[in-house]
């Protein structure tokens, strides 16, 4: 019976990793449908009207802009944020790839 090398690059494995924990939380998952329907939106706006703390509202926003998944554009003292659709389609095709194995 022949084994078979299973080889990661570990780079691309921890990127991976910290993609799908920023994506797999329903508070951030609330927040990303929140900025797709806006567009591009600051922060206050986001807390304000999804009525969560403003601390807790940055934490999970730094979660999804290591992650990638939000870009953060700071314009005096308002950091505004939009999706980066490209990642969260990519991420999308590798669990539906995943998920068809």
């Amino acid at each position: 019976m022949k084994k078979t090398k299973v080889r990661f690059n570990n780079e691309k494995l921890q990127y991976s990793a910290i993609l799908m924990k920023a994506l797999a939380h329903p508070l951030r998952l609330k927040i990303l449908e929140y900025i797709d329907s806006q567009g591009i939106i600051n922060v206050n706006r986001i807390y304000n009207t999804l009525q969560i703390e403003q601390s807790v509202t940055s934490q999970h926003l730094r979660l999804l802009k290591t992650a990638g998944v939000v870009n953060a554009r700071k314009e005096g003292k308002f950091v505004h944020y939009n999706i980066n659709y490209p990642i969260l389609q990519k991420a999308e095709k590798a669990v539906k790839n995943f998920l068809a194995v």
